[in-house]
């Protein structure tokens, strides 16, 4: 009896690759903390900096409370917070996707360039299958169709992604390399005609080497450049399926999984489908800029005066 009382007061541990909050770093609520000792029941669907009843006791009797900059959901959690942890675990998933698709692009793109030919002829057409697909269905029917199928029960790292998550890099890994591909065999095609890549060629190194030292290296700038403008498109795909229930369920939320919760209150609680989608922009736009920016810095020509 002891050790289960002692195992319920000790805090769970978190895996370092979870996206959920770590619990230890957090202290038991007190009594303040629950509003006088009272689980607070009427802080739930409140407007933007509103306080409850509870709360606007506690803050007369010399209390402080943080205000709801975003008010709160249905359950009394403060939607801000919500939206901060969301907008978390949308960019780990932006992020891990677009290095997922520069890789694949990369190398299938080096090899298509580089060797070009019957070779290049066989893979740029896999390229135009791919790329004449609708990618929206395919996503969507992707998606389902992964999700039923995946048993990850047996890996534990993969149990904590769940089996939504891991459809959706698998999507990504199966779809939108296609783009880098492209550009990448483009450039290459380019650069291989270039003195010091024949050169090494009649020295005898290897098609590898010469792709590793003196293909990509030259190429890097546009490789950089186009996985930053991957990364609010990865987002914003991970956004619609979650808003649609195929992306990341709960607990673990995302803008796309806050955004289609507040469309089922969307004429009463607006706000709860503003915040979000306002979020989902401004990240968009910042990755777009950061792009821009970057295909600035690296392209003197483009530099403004």
């Amino acid at each position: 009896m002891d050790n289960t009382s002692k195992n319920l007061d000790e805090m769970p541990k978190k895996s370092p690759l979870s996206f959920q909050i770590d619990l230890k770093k957090f202290e038991k609520a007190t009594d303040e903390e629950k509003i006088n000792g009272r689980r607070d029941k009427t802080a739930s669907n409140m407007a933007p900096f509103q306080y409850s009843q509870l709360e606007q006791q506690y803050i007369e009797e010399g209390g402080k409370v943080f205000p709801h900059i975003m008010g709160t959901d249905e359950m009394g959690r403060d939607y801000f917070v919500r939206v901060i942890y969301g907008t978390r675990v949308s960019l780990a998933v932006g992020l891990f996707a677009s290095i997922i698709v520069l890789i694949i692009g990369v190398l299938y793109g080096s090899i298509s360039g580089y060797f070009g030919g019957k070779v290049d002829l066989i893979m740029m057409r896999i390229v135009d299958i791919i790329y004449s697909l609708p990618d929206m269905l395919m996503v969507i029917l992707l998606s389902v169709v992964l999700r039923e199928t995946l048993n990850v029960d047996a890996i534990p790292f993969l149990q904590k992604l769940g089996p939504n998550m891991i459809s959706m890099f698998i999507v990504f890994g199966l779809l939108y390399w296609t783009g880098m591909a492209r550009m990448v065999r483009g450039q290459i095609l380019t650069i291989k005609q270039n003195e010091y890549v024949l050169a090494a060629k009649i020295s005898g190194a290897k098609s590898g080497r010469i792709i590793r030292r003196h293909i990509l290296p030259n190429c890097v700038s546009v490789i950089i450049v186009a996985g930053a403008l991957q990364i609010p498109s990865a987002i914003f795909t991970e956004s619609f399926l979650s808003f649609i229930g195929l992306g990341v369920q709960a607990p673990m939320p995302s803008l796309g999984s806050l955004a289609n919760a507040g469309r089922a209150g969307l004429t009463a609680y607006p706000y709860k489908l503003i915040f979000p989608a306002i979020m989902i922009c401004l990240i968009t736009l910042a990755f777009n800029l950061l792009g821009d920016g970057l295909r600035d810095a690296f392209d003197p020509k483009l530099r403004r005066d």
